[in-house]
């Protein structure tokens, strides 16, 4: 684990090289990129990033139609949601085409012939997320749907420095023992607390929760700005933590440093973290790789697998009983 984390900017030049033939003809409408958990995200983070109609299919049933370019992101290239809607795409007559480290899509796609990128294999989907984002990135570039900012992802990857940031996730993980996290982060970034929630959930067996500005002020604070609600035995029960980016409007910061303001007034720890980078992508990245490096020694803290999925997978093969 600490090895992928540390090797995580090669994702970016691996990913590039891997897809640069890869591409599509046509012109579309939508964008619709089909997958789940560590497979998806990388299509929301595109999204944030470029200003492309991209969305995001979380289910077995494909809201698309021949207007619409179909991608589907399946890490290990067997989960049900995305290899349902691949079918459902087949019988549309879609244009598609696929990311995948082999498994079932993998031989869909060679079966009928749909463009497809391979990926290395041998990692968990949400440790892979340079290599999807740069494929997914690829085939809109190749087939001329998003410009050419292959030098800006480059420059990203040589600005990210994995291991500056090891002691700062280490210091995070120790706060966060024995509290339940709850990330917060502005409208436009909110891929990012959902990352960091499945990074939390997953590496470290912890529950996690986020929400977003403004909505959360309209809502959320009430149920977390209470003291007596939020603490256990006079301890609290939750550790909030606000990703701060700089490019936030002046009002969503405004409304970030009051809330940490009146969560830490009731007794509820919370604490904002600036994101840093020159760049969005570089910014969104780096924030990833603190996670990784948090939920990675709260692993320890906890004394558990960080890269073990045996619920998960125990879930799937009852629902495959």
């Amino acid at each position: 684990m600490k090895q992928i984390i540390l090797d995580f900017p090669k994702q970016f030049i691996q990913g590039l090289e891997l897809a640069r033939q890869i591409k599509v003809e046509g012109k579309f409408e939508n964008i619709v990129v089909s997958g789940m958990g560590g497979s998806a995200w990388p299509a929301e983070i595109l999204s944030s990033w470029l200003d492309l109609p991209i969305r995001v299919n979380r289910n077995y049933q494909l809201p698309a139609s021949k207007k619409d370019l179909a991608i589907f992101s399946s890490y290990s290239g067997n989960t049900e949601e995305c290899l349902a809607a691949y079918q459902e795409a087949l019988k549309k007559g879609l244009v598609m085409a696929a990311v995948t480290s082999g498994g079932q899509l993998k031989e869909l796609c060679q079966q009928n012939g749909t463009p497809l990128v391979e990926i290395p294999s041998g990692l968990v989907p949400r440790m892979a997320t340079g290599y999807i984002f740069t494929a997914l990135y690829s085939i809109l570039a190749n087939s001329g749907l998003a410009n050419d900012k292959s030098s800006e992802i480059l420059a990203m990857a040589e600005n990210l420095k994995p291991a500056d940031q090891e002691k700062s996730g280490q210091a995070l993980a120790k706060k966060l023992r024995g509290k339940i996290p709850i990330i917060y982060v502005s409208d436009k970034l909110k891929v990012l607390g959902y990352i960091w929630k499945i990074k939390l959930n997953e590496n470290s067996n912890s529950p996690a929760f986020t929400h977003y500005f403004p909505e959360l002020n309209h809502n959320e604070l009430e149920g977390m700005a209470h003291e007596k609600e939020c603490h256990f035995h006079d301890k609290p029960i939750f550790h909030c933590l606000i990703l701060k980016d700089p490019a936030d409007q002046p009002k969503i910061k405004k409304r970030m440093d009051l809330t940490a303001e009146m969560l830490n007034e009731s007794g509820l720890p919370t604490e904002i973290i600036d994101l840093t980078g020159q760049s969005l992508l570089e910014r969104i990245f780096s924030s990833i790789l603190l996670a990784d490096w948090a939920s990675y020694y709260l692993a320890q803290e906890y004394q558990v697998d960080p890269l073990a999925e045996e619920t998960i997978e125990g879930f799937k093969k009852k629902m495959r009983g």
